[in-house]
């Protein structure tokens, strides 16, 4: 045996094989791997300059596999801790936006192959932070823009189990960074014999909870968690001075006021729990001075193992603690008054609250009937407080004065969250001096509103400008309809001038310095096709309508060359995720646009283009409930009408052959896969990857179901295809991480699907990855799951007798 990692391939037969080698596809669909990732960019605080951050795509396989430590929901590694499964960048430059012929600066003084983390602009845009992690530890490092040269800050070792481990002072003097203590060491684990039983009690008190991975199980878990989240908060001069700011805790994030003078501070403490993560453990916020002397405890939350599971639930007391970002040093936080229980009738569902120093007299802002959901600050005069509510999709946002207790709120918008066409877009922020992000006031006193600018002919982004007083916008620029562009920065108070991205299904997206005023524009990237083959492709929007009316759409996805009528019906993949709704009106509303660019992502379904077939992306399968009625009551029926009425459109179209269709999905699109596969004979075979199939093991909701088994066991029956498993007569490829951490998602869903199949004698195949989460991670997994699909769909779809002759068998 070779040392390279096994590939578990379990296949139709009842002997496990194992192949001691990972797969390489054809190099037309590994170039969707091994194609070079586009910057993103991040513009700095003085608007002058762009910063183009290159990302580090796949890990090797040696590194996803390294130790790992799952602890209450987290995964650290014990080496450097820091999270185990985050991603990198790999290369940092930076672009001067008002130069005539902008060239990116390469930053000097990166460590080639270096492993770039939680990049921020200092507040005054002259500094960038970020971190290095390297085998043994998280490094502070720090570039100066001007010179683009980049050192390291200091020689401590960076706490990064949860979150970033640093946050810049408002003064962009220093840093506030969690560290890891100095001398610490890992608990020892002396025995392995156990002292005793692990014992979990329940006296009649309910305690829901949907499935969660990673738990704590026993008390060296225990403290492993408490060694790996203690850390040292640590003030860091620019100068490499380190100042300790009080003693180590399970700290979770100190943040440094507006004005630099006093620190929110948030810990995790006992009791822990093996039931929930660490999202529900006990969390203590205080106030600090900048030196670390306690001021206040603002909220101190209890162990929450008993918040509901419905979706509007949450846990009672001061909960989302922040500082107010127009405001000095005033921290404000939101506390439920129905017990964070949603089935519980109440006028006021959530409050609102601030309060400064000393901290012991709080003002309301907001009294909510609907759940809190954000607060955008302005000035003393102006706020933004957004309400919603899951069941009727209902959401609302005020317009409150935070320093003027007698002004009234007055409601701004009072929508549907599921209705993309009436979105009136979102509030522009600007940066602050200090770094705080608050609305974006113009010289009239008027806001700026970015969207999507959803419409029945794709989406076409907007910038306006809305009069708070009347309520009403005015529209300053929309996306043209024959290329995609959306405003990425505004670059000055009014908006007049602003950064604009545009992009077309052949040309990735660029970004201009444009001036609406002088109608006059600067490009200032001109980024590469990373898979010019793709640029070649066919992409349109589709519509067709169910047999109930409804009007669906889609995206299709043409070979190169290929044209309808004139040549012969393509095989066909479909890759889906359906979507509940509670208004069909909502349902019929095209998403995305057709003249986004096709960015060659290698875990969709742009694979099957290099080969050969047609592909519709994401048709909007609806599951709709309107009023009373719960969507997935009648999801098998719902779906089924979706697929066929799809299927029937394409094959119109000239496009497909009715014979040669295959659906495909990861996670809830596995599922769906599954489902199909199951209670139709629309399609050829599946491909469904880190599902859930049977909904018994996830008893307590499941993606937008929030009744649990006991409420809705038929419901939950009638949706899992592990019940049905005696009905896939399909081929299906089952492709599972080894390591998921999604709720639900488990690989025992796999396993037990396919030993029901293997037992009832379907053909099935089961990949399972070692070392993968919920999304693939390293190059050689990305690259052997597209060997499987392709090799797949060419065995049961492009290859595949005509089905009349295939069942004679």
């Amino acid at each position: 045996m070779t040392t390279r990692v096994v590939v578990a391939l379990l296949l139709v037969s009842s002997t496990a094989i194992a192949e001691d080698k990972y797969e390489r596809p054809v190099k037309a669909v590994a170039n969707l791997v091994d194609a070079p990732p586009i910057p993103s960019t991040s513009l700095g605080p003085d608007r002058s300059t762009l910063l183009l951050i290159t990302a580090r795509n796949f890990p090797s396989i040696a590194e996803v596999a390294e130790p790992e430590l799952r602890l209450a929901g987290l995964r650290i590694n014990p080496k450097n801790y820091a999270q185990s499964r985050r991603g990198f960048a790999q290369k940092l430059e930076l672009v001067d936006t008002r130069a005539a012929n902008a060239v990116p600066r390469p930053i000097s003084g990166i460590p080639d192959g270096a492993r770039i983390g939680d990049v921020a602009w200092a507040p005054d845009g002259a500094l960038l932070a970020f971190t290095i992690t390297t085998d043994t530890a998280i490094e502070p490092w720090i570039v100066d823009v001007k010179a683009a040269t980049a050192k390291r800050q200091a020689q401590v070792a960076l706490s990064g189990g949860v979150g970033a481990p640093c946050q810049w002072a408002p003064d962009s003097k220093s840093l506030v960074c969690r560290t890891v203590p100095r001398g610490a060491k890992p608990p020892v684990v002396t025995s392995n014999v156990p002292t005793g039983p692990i014992v979990q009690e329940n006296e009649g008190t309910k305690k829901p909870t949907r499935t969660n991975p990673d738990l704590l199980q026993n008390p060296s878990d225990e403290k492993l968690f408490e060694h790996y989240l203690t850390s040292q908060l640590v003030r860091l001069g620019l100068d490499g001075t380190e100042t300790p700011i009080g003693k180590p805790a399970l700290f979770l994030g100190a943040q440094p006021s507006p004005d630099g003078k006093a620190l929110l501070v948030v810990q995790v403490h006992r009791p822990f729990s093996y039931r929930v993560t660490l999202g529900n453990f006990p969390l203590r916020t205080d106030v600090w001075t900048a030196d670390g002397k306690p001021v206040a405890t603002i909220g101190d939350l209890r162990l929450a193992e008993d918040v509901p599971v419905d979706f509007d639930a949450v846990r009672t007391g001061r909960r989302g603690v922040s500082w107010r970002a127009d405001a000095p040093a005033t921290a404000c936080w939101v506390e439920a008054q129905d017990g964070g229980d949603v089935k519980k009738p109440a006028a006021i569902r959530d409050t609102l609250d601030c309060a400064a120093a000393p901290y012991n007299r709080p003002v309301r802002i907001a009294s909510l009937a609907l759940r809190y959901r954000g607060v955008q600050w302005g000035t003393g005069a102006l706020a933004l407080v957004t309400e919603a509510w899951w069941k009727d999709r209902k959401t609302r946002t005020w317009i409150v004065a935070p320093d003027d207790q007698k002004q009234a709120a007055r409601v701004l918008w009072d929508r549907s969250s599921e209705d993309r066409y009436s979105d009136p877009g979102s509030p522009v922020m600007r940066r602050e001096p200090n770094g705080q992000w608050v609305l974006n006031v113009t010289s009239k006193g008027h806001l700026l509103l970015d969207g999507d600018g959803a419409s029945a002919e794709g989406d076409r982004p907007f910038l306006d400008r809305l009069d708070l007083a009347t309520g009403k916008s005015e529209r300053i620029w929309r996306s043209e309809g024959t290329k995609y562009a959306s405003v990425r920065e505004v670059l000055d108070r009014d908006g007049n001038e602003v950064v604009l991205s545009r992009e077309s299904p052949t040309e990735p997206p660029q970004l201009y310095a444009h001036s609406f005023a002088a109608k006059k524009e600067r490009q200032l990237t001109k980024f590469a096709h990373p898979v010019p083959e793709l640029a070649k492709v066919g992409k349109q929007l589709i519509k067709w309508k169910r047999k109930d009316g409804l009007e669906l759409s889609g995206m299709l996805y043409l070979p190169p060359g290929f044209q309808p009528k004139r040549d012969r019906p393509l095989p066909v993949l479909v890759w889906v995720y359906p979507q509940e709704f509670k208004s069909a009106a909502a349902a019929s509303q095209v998403n995305d646009s057709p003249y986004r660019f096709v960015y060659p992502f290698w875990g969709g379904p742009l694979f099957a283009l290099t080969q050969g077939y047609a592909v519709v992306d994401d048709p909007s399968f609806a599951i709709i409930g309107e009023g009373k009625t719960e969507p997935n009551d009648t999801y098998v029926e719902q779906l089924t009408a979706d697929a066929s009425s799809m299927i029937d459109h394409v094959v119109g179209l000239g496009v497909g052959d009715r014979d040669r269709f295959a659906v495909a999905g990861h996670s809830y699109g596995a599922f769906t896969t599954a489902n199909l596969l199951a209670h139709t004979d629309l399609f050829r075979t599946g491909i469904a990857r880190s599902g859930a199939y049977n909904r018994t093991l996830t008893p307590f909701g499941f993606q937008s179901e929030e009744r649990t088994y006991w409420e809705a066991a038929a419901t939950y029956d009638r949706m899992s295809p592990f019940r049905y498993a005696d009905k896939i007569d399909e081929p299906l490829l089952l492709i599972h991480g080894a390591a998921d951490n999604n709720p639900g998602t488990y690989p025992i869903q796999t396993e037990r699907l396919f030993g029901a199949m293997q037992g009832l004698g379907g053909r099935v195949r089961y990949v399972q990855l070692p070392a993968e989460s919920h999304g693939y991670r390293a190059k050689e997994s990305a690259l052997h799951v597209l060997w499987e699909q392709v090799r797949w769909l060419d065995t049961h779809v492009k290859k595949a007798k005509p089905r009349a002759q295939a069942r004679q068998r």
